[in-house]
């Protein structure tokens, strides 16, 4: 049984995971998305959200903490700069993973790992385009439909005393 087992060993040592868990959250950080096996992606996704949540508060025992699990001196000045000012009004939730099908050598599942406020096609911009235009498809087609009919006579109608009354001056 797995009772309270949170850490997917990934067949490594406990040094080797800590290596590869560093050196793929210092890729994701610089990178913005990394493509890698879905038992790495979802590693990474516990590993990295910690590190995430501490960027929104910039203090030096924060950079510490995380510099303790980075190694990178880079990876931490793209995280508390850039990546911070994204994600400060964000609740939770920085990544996202999408699988993408098998690998062709060793069949292996492969994901896409990424930070969720660096994507273009899923960002807050196709929402905002999206929300007014959106329009749902029940109840009320007939009224909908009624309703024009009923306004389109009584414009025309309105329209014509006033075209009359130009006429007869």
């Amino acid at each position: 049984m797995r009772h309270g087992v949170k850490l997917n060993r990934l067949s490594r040592t406990s040094a080797h995971r800590k290596a590869l868990m560093s050196n793929l959250a210092c890729e994701l950080i610089s990178h913005k998305r990394i493509q890698t096996t879905l038992a790495k992606a979802k590693a990474l996704r516990v590993y990295i959200e910690p590190m995430l949540t501490r960027a929104k508060t910039d203090s030096t025992h924060n950079r510490r903490i995380v510099f303790s699990y980075l190694q990178d001196k880079e990876a931490i000045t793209e995280l508390f700069g850039t990546i911070s000012e994204k994600i400060a009004n964000r609740p939770g939730g920085y990544t996202r993973i999408i699988k993408l099908g098998k690998r062709i050598g060793d069949n292996a599942e492969v994901a896409l790992i990424e930070l969720v406020d660096f994507n273009e096609i899923y960002g807050k911009s196709a929402e905002a385009e999206k929300a007014p235009a959106k329009k749902t498809r029940r109840a009320g087609g007939a009224k909908k439909k009624a309703d024009e009919k009923a306004a389109e006579p009584a414009a025309p109608a309105a329209e014509a005393p006033a075209t009359e009354e130009k006429a007869a001056e």
